[in-house]
């Protein structure tokens, strides 16, 4: 169990060792086991997956179209005002956020059990249900632990709790990308997916162990609720069913939206969403289709492993701690403008290499055995700065997004946000295989760092701009 002294009832560190203490904090801690269950089912439905769909014969279009069973994430908005808003029945002594959670994650490790028993070479079509389905499991488990995460802690601890969260993401990326690789490269594929489905293990025992949070309502979310109250009295004459249906269909769905333009207004609430759609789209298109580029560059997957799953995934570590330490320094805004400044540079670094180093690398691809070999280490580079850039840009983003939601809408605020960025970047990322089909990889990489900037643009808006009232205050 996690201590009753909360840490958003002691002072916020200041200066760098106070900031690095901040990550010995146990309820800071308990997100690196709770990152690694949110981490580990990502790969397995997408990234992993396309490295098993290409084994299996699969053509790239048909991969780049399995990259829409991500939309599971990009959609949970739509059903995050249930696992907001209802206590699971059998589940209560757990609590909302921890009974949600575990019941994802008993989802998750059927879907996994089930994608390890299926052949995508006899039925591509049965395998992607499967990873829809895991996916869906997933972003629930999502909406439950991201509001876990926000209500756990205080605002001034977002950035070390992000860091945190970061941190256990990115090591079940490497279990769930490294790890399955190595494992499918010596066992097979099925091996590999069941050795998955055991880890989720992590998750349930962390969730069976830690505390459920407190509930903070402030005034202004009294207000808001007040709107549920005069509707029910309003409207006292129809069925009573109906009346607390739509009673909750107001308190769960329209408040926090309005709770959002209350305190942002409509001219700082439009540019902030829109920072939000375009942050991570860059990063997310590339990504889908890195596997496939080092596969059809002529790396086993063993060396994808080591370099990008293993190496790639330790540099993803070490920007997301420095990317906790600058934003307590220097705070999120420009902790962000760094981040996508740095992927948007990784994007045409790989262009470059794309370009120029391929036809060397498929002339000579018997010498790709050789760990010292140059292709290897050029790819070694590009790999290090997408992943300093993303651990950077991702942990500096999940703590602006942290800080915009108020604790008494938390899991629906905060996945309103995850569909805002996460439904355009997965919608364009799909059509990856086209674009590289069409144009080659040097053009994609081109494109996708060019749609980068207008992710810029409003950052730069962002820190001319005063901030905004804090959802927190009383």
């Amino acid at each position: 169990m996690t201590p009753d002294v909360s840490p958003e009832a002691a002072p916020a560190p200041r200066g760098w060792r106070a900031s690095l203490a901040a990550y010995a904090n146990p309820r800071v801690l308990t997100m690196l086991l709770l990152g690694f269950s949110a981490g580990l089912p990502f790969p397995l439905v997408l990234t992993t997956l396309s490295a098993r769909l290409r084994q299996a014969g699969i053509d790239r279009t048909t991969i780049g179209y399995f990259s829409l069973v991500g939309l599971a994430y990009s959609l949970k908005y739509f059903w995050s005002p249930v696992v907001d808003r209802l206590a699971l029945p059998g589940l209560n002594r757990l609590g909302r956020r921890r009974s949600w959670m575990l019941l994802a994650q008993i989802g998750i490790a059927v879907g996994l059990l089930m994608m390890a028993l299926q052949d995508p070479a006899e039925s591509a079509v049965h395998m992607a249900w499967l990873a829809v389905f895991t996916a869906f499991c997933a972003a629930t488990q999502d909406i439950a632990l991201d509001a876990y995460r926000i209500e756990a802690v205080g605002v001034e601890w977002q950035g070390a709790i992000a860091a945190t969260y970061q941190t256990g993401y990115q090591l079940a990326l490497i279990c769930a990308g490294a790890g399955a690789l190595t494992a499918a490269a010596g066992y097979g594929w099925t091996f590999a997916y069941l050795l998955m489905t055991a880890c989720v293990a992590v998750g349930v025992v962390t969730t069976l162990l830690i505390a459920e949070p407190e509930a903070r309502v402030d005034r202004a979310t009294m207000a808001q609720e007040a709107r549920v109250i005069d509707f029910l009295e309003r409207k006292a004459h129809w069925p009573a069913p109906l009346r607390h249906t739509m009673a909750w269909l107001i308190g769960a769905v329209v408040c926090p939206f309005v709770d959002f333009f209350s305190r942002n207004g409509l001219r700082a609430g439009v540019p902030i969403l829109a920072l939000i759609v375009c942050y991570r789209l860059n990063y997310t298109t590339m990504g889908v289709a890195a596997n496939t580029f080092y596969l059809d560059l002529g790396y086993s997957l063993t060396q994808i492993a080591l370099v990008s799953k293993v190496y790639g995934i330790l540099m993803t570590l070490a920007g997301a701690l420095v990317a906790g330490l600058l934003v307590k320094r220097y705070g999120v805004p420009r902790t962000m403008l760094i981040g996508i400044v740095l992927l948007t540079a990784a994007n045409l670094l790989y262009a470059g290499i794309s370009d120029r180093l391929a036809p060397f690398i498929i002339a000579h691809q018997d010498k790709l055995a050789d760990a010292h070999a140059p292709a290897l280490r050029w790819l070694a580079a590009a790999v290090s700065l997408d992943n300093i850039a993303n651990g950077i840009a991702g942990t500096a983003f999940i703590a602006y997004l942290s800080s915009l939601t108020n604790a008494a809408y938390t899991a629906t605020q905060y996945a309103l946000f995850g569909t805002l960025w996460s439904l355009p970047a997965k919608s364009i990322a799909s059509q990856w295989g086209k674009i590289v089909d069409a144009f080659g990889y040097p053009a994609f990489f081109v494109y996708t760092a060019a749609i980068g900037l207008p992710a810029i643009l409003l950052i730069l808006w962002l820190m001319r701009r005063p901030p905004s009232r804090s959802p927190a205050a009383a």
